[in-house]
This record gives structure tokens, sequence and C-alpha cells, in this order.
């Protein structure tokens, strides 16, 4: 059961994010990256709270107003990630359909500011800082930007990332797209991958307890206990040949978000992989005209 209304919540949780004041700002456009016939890509840098995040930022060329998505990759070893890197086909054809995109690249990613809290710390970090984008966005005064229909894309951890933004915020997003998401329950991610790395387990099971130990703490960082606060349509997609993320974690975020009475719906791909092969243009073609169809 999430927090009740009367207790404080703790400070690595969900309701202490929804009472955030959110102050994204400071967006600046840096070095253009590339320019093509379809769009600009620029370097970017903005204000999270203390941090500075880097990103991309591509503008399709012409009048506009170009809505604008919002796109969260999925987890890539900070060592080796740079600047855009995640989800760069994905940027380059949604601006190629005529949207304005921004992908962060998070906290402690490429040119971001580092933050040395633990993993679950800085997880709920990332939700800051793609909220924090769209603050900033607004904020920043860019011309042919259409700042009223904003969607939000996001793959596995990201997509992750996207439902904790969704039920956060719930008025921030118009629509959002799940690609071979996690689930909405951090307890899934923590028993798949954190509770095999032993010195991280053991050092957020003595600052949080494990999810037996605590089950408050862990529902209260779960999107998952507060879907009846989602407003977006969602849509979600999945292969059925993911080994990376169980396509019965999509199935069950659909049914729960049904159950709350959300606007949800699930495409599966047979045999499809985590970043699927030959579905892929299939899989744009259906998010373009989704983001679209939300937007009017």
């Amino acid at each position: 059961m999430a927090i009740s209304p009367t207790e404080a919540p703790h400070p690595v949780s969900l309701p202490a994010l929804m009472a955030t004041i959110f102050d994204g700002r400071g967006l600046k456009l840096g070095q253009v990256l590339e320019s093509n016939s379809a769009y600009t890509r620029h370097f970017i840098t903005y204000k999270s709270g203390e941090l500075t995040i880097s990103g991309i930022l591509n503008i399709p060329k012409g009048a506009g107003p170009f809505p604008v998505l919002i796109l969260n990759h999925g987890h890539i070893d900070t060592n080796v990630y740079t600047n855009g890197r995640g989800l760069k086909r994905e940027q380059d054809y949604l601006a190629r359909q005529g949207f304005a995109v921004l992908h962060p690249d998070y906290r402690n990613h490429a040119q971001s500011s580092k933050d040395t809290r633990d993993a679950l710390a800085v997880r709920l970090g990332y939700v800051e800082d793609v909220i924090n984008a769209v603050y900033a966005l607004r904020a920043a005064g860019i011309s042919g930007l259409d700042l009223e229909h904003i969607g939000m894309l996001g793959h596995s951890m990201g997509g992750g990332v996207t439902l904790s933004a969704l039920v956060t915020v719930p008025e921030l997003i118009d629509a959002a797209v799940l690609y071979a998401p996690v689930s909405g329950d951090m307890r899934k991610s923590y028993e798949r991958w954190i509770a095999r790395e032993s010195n991280n387990a053991v050092l957020l099971g003595e600052l949080y307890g494990t999810p037996e130990a605590n089950p408050i703490f862990w529902d209260n960082l779960s999107a998952e206990s507060f879907y009846e606060k989602v407003q977006a349509p969602v849509r979600i997609f999945h292969g059925t040949g993911d080994e990376s993320v169980p396509i019965a974690w999509s199935q069950e975020t659909q049914r729960l978000l049904k159950a709350a009475g959300k606007e949800v719906s699930l495409i599966t791909y047979p045999g499809a992989p985590h970043e699927f092969t030959s579905t892929w243009s299939d899989f744009m073609r259906q998010t373009a005209a989704f983001f679209k169809a939300s937007f009017q």
C-alpha cells in the first residue's frame, strides 16, 4: 500500500517527488551537432535543481509550430554513454515526422553533473531530470515549438522513468509511448538486476530495507502504486522475444492501467527482441501516428 496522506513521505519516494516544486530552467542551445534537410541537432544543457543536465534537441526545419517529444533512454553504462546515445534512430525518425525531440542524458551521463547518492536515489533523480526538461524547454522561449502538445517516449528503464513522470506531474504530458518498458513495480527491477549486484544490494538493504522487510518504502517508489493519477493516454509496445525485459511486465502494466480506468493499449510483436528488428519501422509509424492523433 502507498503512503497515507497524513504521513510525511520518505525523501526517496514518489510522494516526495510529487511534492517537489520543479524549477527546470536555463536551457541553452549549444553546438550544432548536425544540420540536414529535415532538422537541426543541437547539444543542449539545462538546470534540474542544482544539477546541470546535458542532452540533445532536434528541431525540425520550417515554420512550425512543432509538437515536442521527450525521449527517455534505457540503461547504458555511464562509463561508455555519450551525449544523445540510446535512442538515436528514434530521435532521427521522429524529427523527420515533424516533432521537436529533446533527449535528456540524465544526471551522471555524458556532460551532466554528478549525483553521488545511491542507485535508487539517482534513479528517482532521472525522473526529476525529464520533468525538468519540460519546464526548462517552456522557459527557454525557443521559436517554432508547440509547447501545448508534449509527449514522452521511454525505452526499457526509460519506460519506468516515463511511468514515474506520468504519476508525479500528471498534467505535464499529453501522451506517452512505452517501448519494451520495465515494470512500474520497482521491486521487479530490484529482483532482476539490483539484487544480483551484491555490494549494491547490501547498501540499499541497509539504507532502505529489502522489499520484504520494508514494503511500504518499495510501494512508494513504484509508479504502479499511483496509476490512478495518470491522465495521458498510454501505448505500450513489446516483443515476445525480449530477453532483457519480460513481456509479462507490460501485460501487467496494461492490466493495472485499465483497472484504474486509464486509456491504454498494448501492441505485441511476435519474436521481436528488446530493441526490435524488422518490426521497428512499424513501431515507429504507429508511434508517430499515436502522438499526432493524441495532439489533435
